[in-house]
């Protein structure tokens, strides 16, 4: 394996990537971080250096598909051309980890949020924003991609400590194995228990939607009021979107923390793995089902139904479970038939070109 610096470890680079470097590659570039991702360019962090760093084109640069492009959190190899004053980004190294969704609008396309992330931190206020359904999702892309959830429940300096305690154990009793921490950023109760999560070199994000308190938090964990926060509308507790940019941010103990965008919508693509494990009570429960393609909405015998008419689960429970198995089979079968038309229009066009170079 391939021994890396102090300053590559801090900014994550640890023995999984060092493991899948390529010593011929590492020969010609040098290895960054994406800290930032522009409309044009990206922000990189290298051992010397943070500076901004593009690819070359789409016809140099190796990509089958949107999610093969640079995002936050990647570890590239780069190099420096002109007297160093343009950098490029030659390949994405393997990611160990990834969090993408649907992108927004009607055509299923994949869209990553970031990659190598160890922990992310699932965000809902405890008032107006508390909503298992929604963070329900949250778990399925993050499972997904083989991210540990951590929720975080903000403003708990808004209501009394006994509805603080019956938020806890509601989302504990639906997700026995979830680590759930309160804080309030107003008073600073609790900041002390996110704190010490924050490991050496290791990478956390931010998710949940906009007014939850996401950016006045990085700053809280930052030690200064760094970034530009908003207050929430009144009328309804919705917050306004603050950050705009997903970026990825150094703590003084060296730990990396990746803020993003409030995201108003969270579709799913596939995931069925993170489905399964969202959801593990309902998919042991189908092991007793009569029929093993039993679909758990009509059929005799099916476990799932009794456990639901026998209240041991919740009827919202299921039927969340139900729209996002729906929801994440539909996109990925559009998905997939978008990238085949995709590839068979790309054909054409290569095919065309290549007639009009033989005449």
């Amino acid at each position: 394996m391939i021994n890396v610096s102090e300053k590559l470890e801090q900014l994550g680079l640890d023995p999984w990537f060092a493991s899948r470097l390529d010593t011929q590659k590492l020969n010609q570039f040098q290895l960054a971080r994406i800290t930032r991702v522009n409309k044009d360019n990206y922000v990189i962090h290298t051992e010397h250096e943070t500076c901004l760093a593009k690819i070359p084109s789409q016809s140099k640069f190796n990509a089958q598909s949107a999610l093969d492009y640079p995002t936050v959190g990647d570890w590239v190899y780069v190099s420096y051309l002109d007297n160093d004053d343009i950098v490029f980004i030659d390949s994405v190294i393997p990611r160990k980890t990834y969090l993408k969704r649907k992108s927004a609008g009607k055509r299923a396309e994949a869209q990553l949020i970031a990659a190598n992330i160890d922990t992310a931190f699932i965000m809902q206020s405890i008032n107006l924003d508390y909503n298992l359904k929604r963070l329900e999702r949250y778990l399925v892309i993050t499972r997904s991609g083989n991210i540990r959830p951590v929720v975080l429940l903000s403003k708990i300096d808004l209501l009394p400590e006994e509805i603080v305690q019956e938020k806890i154990y509601e989302i504990q009793s639906m997700i026995p194995d979830i680590t759930v921490l309160t804080f309030s950023n107003v008073t600073q109760v609790g900041l002390t228990h996110i704190k010490e999560l924050l490991g050496i070199g290791e990478t956390f994000c931010l998710l949940g939607s906009s007014g939850v308190g996401k950016t006045t938090l990085l700053n809280n964990l930052l030690g200064e009021a760094v970034f530009k926060t908003q207050s929430i509308r009144e009328k309804d507790s919705k917050g306004r979107h603050t950050t705009t940019h997903r970026q990825l941010n150094v703590l003084a103990n060296h730990a990396l923390l990746i803020d993003t965008p409030g995201m108003r919508e969270l579709s799913i693509v596939g995931d069925e793995e993170g489905i399964d494990e969202t959801f593990d009570d309902l998919q042991e429960l189908a092991l007793s089902c009569r029929y093993t393609n039993c679909g758990h909405t009509v059929e005799n015998n099916c476990a799932i139904l009794a456990a639901v008419e026998g209240g041991d689960i919740s009827e919202e429970h299921y039927q969340n479970y139900l729209k996002i198995q729906k929801e994440a089979a539909r996109n990925e079968r559009s998905y997939y038939e978008n990238r085949q038309k995709s590839r068979k229009f790309s054909k054409m066009v290569k095919s065309v070109v290549r007639g009009k170079r033989k005449r």
